[in-house]
């Protein structure tokens, strides 16, 4: 992207990323499904419309377009992507799924029913990099045992929410977490490393809360059908998350993980050669949306921010930050605003990732602070939606039995989350301990 010295901008020039926002925004309230308008569809009607309102000649805005598609934060993000997907369907396609589930279910005392589920869906998020892959895997056994058990549903249910978003927010082959880090340039480690010491205090009262609104439930005893699974199968995700935090390449990682899970997947006759190489590609194209929204709006944004459009939201934006600890909430609001309005987590942070990356550098910020807060709340937003995918699965699962109201007041990882995520901006001694027992 070209740089160029900063001024208060051109608010006209945002029109073309409002009209892509509020198209995707649009056609989810007209068809009540936020994912049933392809986003790589609603950007490109973004980059039409810059095409016919900027004044620069065509040529200029294809090289523009071009430019910002090509970008090397936005190309290292879509490889990331491509990887991340073929580790997840691989893995999956060896029963590593299934052997997590199987594990905990296997191991859950009826009283612990609220604790376990959030345990298995905070393990299977982060191992996967995906909210609603472990609600899918999860929701119908959660309601299930609710139903069979007498355990609170809402409680389960909002635990299976927490427990999810958690590994979301937390996991390095996350889109969310990638988005993250390629829009701050800061490596995945480091932005795991203060997103724990943000997520795990959190984390650990929500546990606490749960042991004791689940040992306190009115609850009876049920029989749990003890499902078999192969150990093994979950030895792919330990190794990726292992490798992640020791500091290895996200590119050497993903890859790694995705050759030792087809190994076991092929001397366990799950699969052949061939077949491996196909669920490979599947993984490809199953991020093929996400790729082509990343790329596509990396051009857009190339052309809005070179017709002025960035330059006007960080004047707008300065004008209300005081301090750092203002500039990190202003980051932290604009990813929020940005995910209520469109319902996705990680296109709100591809959308504001770069007014996020300006922000950082204008008030000398921690990028891997910033990415932690920018993956935080959104994915904060994007657990506590009416038209969220990850709200909606779970209320459908439960098949009427649950409503929203119920569903969020029992998201306690959500609150403690926010809560923590506050101290860590505002609280004077936060930096100071984590530089001090991390060393970054």
């Amino acid at each position: 992207m070209t740089k160029h010295v900063r001024n208060d901008g051109n608010p006209f020039a945002l029109i073309p990323l409002l009209i892509f926002i509020f198209t995707f925004l649009g056609a989810g309230i007209w068809l009540n499904d936020f994912y049933a308008l392809p986003s790589p569809v609603a950007v490109l009607l973004g980059i039409i419309s810059a095409f016919l309102l900027f004044k620069s000649s065509t040529e200029e805005k294809v090289t523009t377009l071009i430019a910002g598609c090509g970008e090397s934060k936005i190309m290292t993000m879509c490889l990331i992507y491509l990887l991340a997907g073929a580790f997840a369907v691989v893995s999956k396609a060896t029963g590593g799924v299934d052997a997590v589930v199987s594990l905990g279910i296997n191991n859950i005392d009826v009283a612990y029913f609220p604790l376990g589920i959030f345990l298995i869906a905070a393990f299977l998020s982060t191992a996967t990099g995906t909210s609603v892959g472990a609600i899918v895997a999860i929701g119908p056994i959660a309601v299930s045992l609710a139903d069979k058990s007498g355990a609170s549903l809402p409680l389960i249910s909002g635990a299976l929410l927490g427990g999810s978003m958690l590994g979301d927010n937390l996991s390095m082959i996350s889109d969310t977490t990638i988005a993250a880090t390629q829009s701050l340039n800061c490596n995945l480690k480091d932005k795991f490393k203060i997103n724990l010491f943000i997520a795990f205090p959190a984390a650990l009262i929500t546990i606490l809360v749960l042991f004791y609104l689940g040992l306190n439930s009115d609850i009876v005893a049920v029989a749990i059908p003890k499902n078999s699974f192969d150990w093994i199968s979950i030895v792919p995700y330990l190794l990726v998350i292992v490798l992640a935090v020791s500091g290895v390449n996200v590119f050497s990682t993903l890859i790694i993980g995705t050759l030792l899970a087809g190994i076991i997947g092929y001397f366990g006759n799950h699969f052949t050669l061939m077949v491996f190489t196909q669920k490979v590609y599947e993984g490809f194209t199953s991020m093929t949306e996400i790729f082509l929204l990343s790329m596509l709006s990396g051009g857009l944004a190339a052309m809005v921010d070179k017709a002025g459009g960035i330059d006007y939201v960080l004047s707008q934006v300065k004008k209300r930050i005081k301090s750092k600890k203002s500039a990190q909430t202003g980051i932290g609001t604009l990813v929020g605003l940005t995910n209520l309005a469109i319902a996705n987590n990680t296109v709100s942070i591809v959308i504001t990732g770069s007014i996020a990356k300006e922000i950082n550098d204008e008030y000398d910020l921690n990028p891997k602070k910033t990415a932690t807060i920018l993956d935080i709340f959104s994915c904060v937003i994007q657990g506590i939606l009416p038209y969220g995918a990850q709200v909606l699965l779970i209320l459908s699962f439960a098949n009427g039995k649950l409503n929203f109201l119920d569903l969020i007041s029992n998201a306690w990882y959500h609150l403690f989350l926010f809560i923590f995520t506050l101290v860590a901006i505002y609280a004077n001694f936060w930096d100071k301990w984590v530089n001090r027992i991390f060393k970054i």
